[in-house]
């Protein structure tokens, strides 16, 4: 039976259930993680696992796997790693306090806040808005898919680590493709887009998107363990070693040190703790007042979920919404070749968060069944 069926089945079998019947129903707690982790790490091409569940009654930690190949050390508890694409959702929230700030319209333009750098065959910054940016309407092309770039990426990988491309340059190399629909015509997911939300950040506040983010968010929320890495390849300590296969039985590439994620689609490195309180914090309304949470928080389909979230997920500004048995849960995916795998999550009402972080794997299908459904479990309440 689908996950989703089998939830759904026990919420129906609980109407109308005397308390002992209720008693029954497994409850979530440190050991329904543990063995989802297992399987999380056992089903996927998984060096190390860890994982925090935030539930009413306390703080639930899981670990899996080792820290380094070839010793038996396991992933440090307060282990810091590369976020990846959640970085998106911190560059959003700053998107959008400037817009409660009255500084900038969701209904601006690129043209109108950077003339003349969205332009080539099919492009029109004039027709682009900063909402389309964040919630991947623009159909802006995905500078990562260049094939030139990708062909660096896979001849010259030891190079490519330790690249500091300037994001102008990454959104000139994604100008130069056709754009993907005309924007607000479909959904695609592209990191140009938050180069260039970035880059209007910079240009409205004269600082990089980076210090703002530092001062709007990681400064008042006291996340002593995120920080933004533009320049420097090394992590902080502790953390667990990150691996690279460029494809099934290939042998694995330490990725841990490098410089490639420097931009403000990927740049943050953080740890469970902090990316639980953060997002508790963004959706609880500490963040961003509720006019702007609400623009945050309006949805439009995705069409082909997979890697953000399973069948009917949606997407808002920077931030995704995945409906389960139980309601439903915001979240951002956070996926690289070369950093770990980040799966969050928080309920409506914050009460219930989780983070995950996955060491290495190249099989993201079989890696997001298994994450999607540790997330459903903990946010649900509900042991397997």
């Amino acid at each position: 039976m689908k996950l989703g069926l089998f939830l759904a089945a026990l919420v129906a079998a609980s109407v109308g259930c005397s308390d002992d019947e209720h008693d029954t129903v497994a409850r979530f707690d440190e050991t329904a993680l543990q063995a989802d982790l297992e399987r999380t790490r056992q089903t996927t091409d998984i060096v190390g696992a860890l994982s925090e569940v935030v539930i009413p009654e306390g703080t639930i930690h899981a670990r899996r796997g080792v820290a380094e190949l070839g010793k038996d050390e396991p992933i440090p508890w307060d282990a810091h790693f590369r976020v990846a694409s959640v970085t998106k959702t911190f560059v959003a929230t700053v998107v959008l306090q400037l817009v409660g700030e009255g500084k900038l319209s969701l209904e601006d333009t690129l043209e109108k806040r950077l003339p003349g750098v969205v332009t080539g065959p099919g492009y029109d910054g004039n027709a682009i808005t900063v909402r389309q940016l964040l919630q991947h309407t623009s159909g802006i092309y995905n500078y990562v898919e260049d094939p030139e770039l990708q062909k660096y990426l896979a001849e010259d990988l030891g190079r490519a680590l330790h690249d500091r491309t300037a994001p102008e340059t990454l959104v000139a190399m994604a100008m130069k493709h056709p754009p993907n629909f005309a924007p607000g015509q479909g959904w695609d997911y592209s990191n140009t887009e938050y180069l260039l939300a970035a880059m209007i950040l910079k240009a409205i506040t004269g600082h990089d998107w980076s210090d703002e983010v530092h001062q709007r968010i990681v400064v008042p929320l006291g996340l002593k363990h995120t920080f933004v890495t533009t320049t420097d390849p090394a992590l902080p300590t502790p953390y667990a070693r990150t691996y690279m296969r460029m494809n099934d039985g290939s042998p694995p590439v330490d990725t841990t040190e490098n410089t490639l994620e420097h931009t403000a689609d990927s740049a943050i490195i953080s740890t469970t703790a902090d990316l639980n309180q953060f997002f508790r914090a963004l959706i609880t309304g500490k963040l961003l007042r509720s006019e702007e949470l609400a623009e945050m928080q309006r949805t439009v389909p995705v069409p082909v979920p997979d890697v953000f979230g399973p069948a009917g997920t949606r997407a808002g500004l920077g931030i995704f919404w995945t409906p389960t048995a139980c309601g439903g849960y915001w979240h951002h995916t956070g996926d690289s070749p070369i950093a770990p795998h980040t799966r969050t999550g928080v309920t409506p009402d914050g009460s219930r968060s989780l983070v995950i972080s996955l060491t290495s794997g190249i099989d993201e299908s079989s890696t997001n069944a298994a994450a999607f459904e540790l997330a459903e479990h903990a946010l649900c309440d509900l042991a397997k």
